[in-house]
């Protein structure tokens, strides 16, 4: 018998880091149930920025709806014709949709052997699929965990030129609520992200 290679063990940092991407990820897809609700309200965070914001987000979920989240949701994304904000790298890189940022992202998630999901419509250039691909990555869902540098060449690529301004924007926007404290989670984990890739050696 010849023994499998073993995948290299991510380590608990990572693993943290790849769970908030998922998060993140898992709640800008989609309006979230009652179960997410729930497991959102749960979070506790400590005094660094980052964890103010999860704890911010965590009182806000504490009376947050389904329903209610549903219709911010739908205002914020959707809308008629389309929501307030559009949460494509496209869009927030060149000021149209489909455009070559998304090229390139197909290019690099074909050479990391990333596939869109057959029930997924929408460019694969949106917010929330990014997420999933860098915690995807992280943890190696896409085949062996993706070593720092590749993580850093693609955050840099496709997540960090625009995804801070997005998240500002979704703080700032008119109908957000709970995900003014999403965008708010979403904006520290940003710069946390940046920095540490920043002081990763060339």
């Amino acid at each position: 018998m010849t023994a499998m290679a073993a995948k290299p063990e991510v380590s608990s940092e990572d693993r943290l880091r790849a769970d908030l991407y998922n998060y993140l990820g898992l709640i800008l897809s989609g309006p979230p149930d009652q179960v997410l609700l729930d497991q959102t309200a749960a979070l506790s965070g400590d005094t660094s920025p980052l964890g103010q914001a999860i704890g911010g987000l965590a009182r806000v979920a504490r009376v947050s709806t389904p329903r209610g989240v549903r219709s911010e949701y739908n205002a914020l994304f959707i809308g008629l014709g389309r929501g307030e904000l559009l949460p494509f790298a496209s869009y927030y890189l060149t000021g149209f949709l489909n455009e070559k940022p998304l090229a390139r992202l197909r290019q690099d998630m074909a050479a990391l052997g990333i596939t869109r999901a057959q029930n997924v419509f929408e460019p694969e250039d949106n917010i929330a699929s990014l997420m999933e691909m860098m915690g995807g990555m992280i943890v190696g869902r896409f085949g062996a965990p993706a070593t720092l540098e590749r993580q850093k060449t693609f955050f840099a690529r496709h997540v960090g030129p625009w995804a801070p301004h997005f998240f500002d924007d979704l703080q700032a926007a008119q109908g957000s609520v709970l995900y003014a404290g999403v965008g708010a989670v979403g904006a520290a984990f940003m710069e946390i992200e940046k920095e540490a890739f920043r002081l990763t050696a060339d």
